[in-house]
């Protein structure tokens, strides 16, 4: 089949189908998509809140809990203990399939029914839970962490997404393997590193990018196995020690060195992208990936389109989150370790799946909410195998003929407003284009301002005449105004690492980190050296020197 170019249905853009995507829906039958892949990314990110945390009370123990479902959600929410246990039966929430209306108007009316976990959190991964890590999402097998995200097998991590097996760290956003690492992008098995971006193998250094295996290295570029470098010179090991000390745990100093770094790092190539080890390919940090289109921080992927966070992911289209050994997904949000599934909410260990929310182990089911071990179920309500696949046939020809079958939810059902969710974070909109494209937009999210009691002015500017009475007070960011505090633990760890103080608050900072990763978007460019054309993040009208992986490979390695 020749390709087709489409008009989205929300947005208006052009965008095309092209013959392997027929390809790929023909297998699961779906109908073609009716919006261009960025709706289609921020419609699944209504199903993707990670970080706006909400306090409320469990609705079965009455225990305190930390949820990302608003106080004034319509759900009823269950902490983790209690919506683990058995003490509840999700079929107790049945509903008979009526032919006479809309399939998703019943199943909105399930998922307001259905208990819902406070958080995305697994006991049953391979980490284990999570311990004394109350403040975290889609996270697992943390100890002693606050404010991390996406993120598993950590000790005493904190403001951090993307984090795996890591120790001391905060401000980090993509490492694994770290320790004693703060403000870090795309780092792995690094030790002693703060501020630094796309760094690997390296310890006791400061303010690096695009680096490896260096050790001892300050205000570094595009380095290679190098000791004792200030901004990219060598040094004596003395003079090198004399010249960082006098700027390590000042803030003033920090944010001076920033901005020196920020001028010397556009003399140097950067490559077109930060993929690793991956071909035939288009997207950004790509790691072992072969095949892939319009996918952004995937690891040992094949096949596939339109992928974000995703790891050992095959022959899917249209992915937010996890993946582990999964194929022939589409319009999924949190699926693992599971295939065929379309059109669905967290599900691990699972198989053919459509429609669903929150599912474990189980096997075809339609339309269903918290089941776990269950099979041959609609709306919650089990059937027997013939049954069940005359039923299902009958909803899926009543959303084949709308168009809607091999889409994902409807925007009437989603749980999270678009500026609570990961949608806000990677295609911005304001209040205005949100509810212009039918996002709900949340006025209240749960923070505080005006309450602080030590004015950013007088936080000391060195971290070694910080008292330890700061984690009594109460800060305001100074780009937004939010308030902010400093934990003892967190505060330990400056103090070990040297460094200083936030002035911003969490989210600032990592909105900030945010913007340095670069946008999920491809723009075409030309390389600066060899003047092929080129794919990259680096839009063309962007002031860095942006060289072919050829080109990069031949300078810099």
């Amino acid at each position: 089949m020749n390709k087709e170019t489409k008009v989205c249905q929300n947005c208006k853009t052009s965008f095309t189908i092209e013959p392997e995507d027929f390809e790929f829906y023909k297998k699961l039958g779906a109908s073609q998509p009716k919006y261009c892949p960025d709706c289609r990314f921020r419609i699944r990110c209504l199903f993707r809140n990670e970080k706006s945390l909400y306090s409320r009370k469990c609705d079965k123990c009455g225990a305190p809990v930390v949820t990302i479902y608003n106080t004034r959600s319509p759900y009823t929410v269950y902490c983790v203990k209690c919506w683990d246990s058995n003490s509840w039966d999700p079929y107790e929430y049945g509903l008979d399939y009526d032919p006479n209306r809309p399939f998703f108007k019943q199943l909105g009316e399930l998922l307001k029914k259905v208990p819902k976990k406070a958080t995305y959190v697994s006991s049953s991964s391979k980490y284990g839970p999570n311990i004394n890590s109350d403040y975290t999402n889609v996270a697992s097998g943390n100890k002693d962490s606050y404010l991390i995200f996406n993120s598993s097998g950590c000790e005493e991590a904190f403001y951090s997404r993307g984090v795996v097996e890591s120790r001391d760290v905060s401000d980090i956003y993509f490492g694994m393997n770290l320790e004693r690492c703060y403000e870090g992008i795309n780092i792995d098995q690094c030790a002693n590193v703060q501020y630094a971006q796309n760094v690997v193998s390296s310890l006791d250094s400061q303010f690096l990018l695009n680096v490896v295996g260096l050790q001892n290295c300050f205000g570094c570029v595009n380095l290679r196995h190098k000791a004792y470098h200030y901004f990219n010179e060598p040094l004596s090991k003395t003079e090198y020690e004399r010249k960082v000390s006098a700027i390590r745990g000042s803030f003033k100093k920090t944010e001076e060195v920033k901005k020196v770094l920020s001028e010397f790092a556009l003399k140097f190539p950067r490559r077109q992208n930060n993929n690793i080890k991956t071909v035939d390919s288009v997207g950004d940090y790509l790691f072992e990936c072969k095949n892939l289109v319009q996918c952004f921080e995937a690891t040992r992927t094949e096949d596939s389109k339109y992928c974000f966070s995703v790891k050992f992911l095959k022959d899917a289209y249209d992915v937010i989150g996890y993946g582990y050994d999964s194929e022939l997904l589409l319009e999924c949000v949190g699926v693992g370790l599971s295939s065929r599934v379309v059109g669905t909410y967290w599900a691990s260990s699972c198989h053919d799946i459509d429609y669903s929310y929150c599912v474990e182990s189980s096997e075809y089911c339609f339309g269903c909410d918290g089941l776990r071990h269950a099979n041959y179920s609609i709306l919650n309500k089990h059937y027997m195998k013939e049954e069940y696949q005359k039923l299902r046939a009958k909803i899926v020809t009543e959303l084949r003929s709308k168009g809607l079958y091999g889409g994902f939810f409807p925007l009437e059902i989603a749980p999270s407003a678009y500026n609570e969710s990961v949608g806000q974070e990677n295609l911005p909109l304001t209040r205005g284009g949100a509810e212009q494209m039918g996002f709900r937009w949340e006025e209240d999210l749960q923070m505080t301002k005006g309450k602080e009691t030590l004015r950013s002015d007088d936080i000391p500017d060195h971290i070694h005449d910080v008292k330890d009475s700061i984690t009594s007070e109460i800060l305001a960011c100074i780009s937004c105004g939010r308030n902010y505090r400093i934990i003892p633990a967190e505060l330990e760890l400056y103090r070990k690492i040297l460094v200083s103080l936030p002035r911003q608050c969490f989210n600032c900072r990592y909105l900030e980190r945010i913007r340095a990763r670069g946008p999920f978007t491809v723009y075409d460019r030309i390389c600066a050296k060899c003047h092929k054309q080129i794919k990259t993040s680096f839009a063309p009208d962007r002031p860095e020197i942006v060289y072919c992986e050829q080109c990069y490979q031949a300078e810099v390695v």
